[in-house]
């Protein structure tokens, strides 16, 4: 079957990639792996090769400047609400606590620990 979702990678610019990545697998429970050097300094989120998942990576950009104006990546959660108690102790900020999008689900959006505007998202 062909994957008919068109997202298939985003990249997180971040000031600084260890206290991004930390941020992460603290909010997330899990590890990123660090890309190759030649790459640039990028740390890629885990991902199934043979899945018809959605993967990316956090970018570190020596210029990035943190802003709100940012697209908002969802992340799929199971209850918004674990992830949502994990993010001011990572160093974050919950902007909108978790709140129902209708027959969609649930929807919590915050900002990371380098100022991107994220989203999660789940059905309970």
């Amino acid at each position: 079957m062909k994957n008919v979702n068109p997202v298939n990678w985003f990249d997180i610019n971040v000031a600084n990639l260890a206290r991004a990545k930390k941020f992460y697998e603290t909010v997330f429970n899990i590890q990123l792996v660090d890309f190759p050097i030649e790459c640039g300094k990028q740390s890629g989120f885990p991902f199934d090769p043979k899945g018809m998942n959605i993967t990316g990576a956090l970018v570190e950009k020596t210029d990035m400047v943190p802003n709100g104006n940012n697209t908002i990546i969802y992340f799929e959660s199971e209850d918004c609400v674990t992830e949502e108690a994990r993010i001011e102790k990572a160093g974050g900020k919950v902007v909108r606590p978790k709140m129902s999008i209708g027959e969609f689900g649930f929807v919590a959006i915050f900002t990371d620990s380098e100022g991107n505007t994220i989203g999660l998202h789940s059905r309970k």
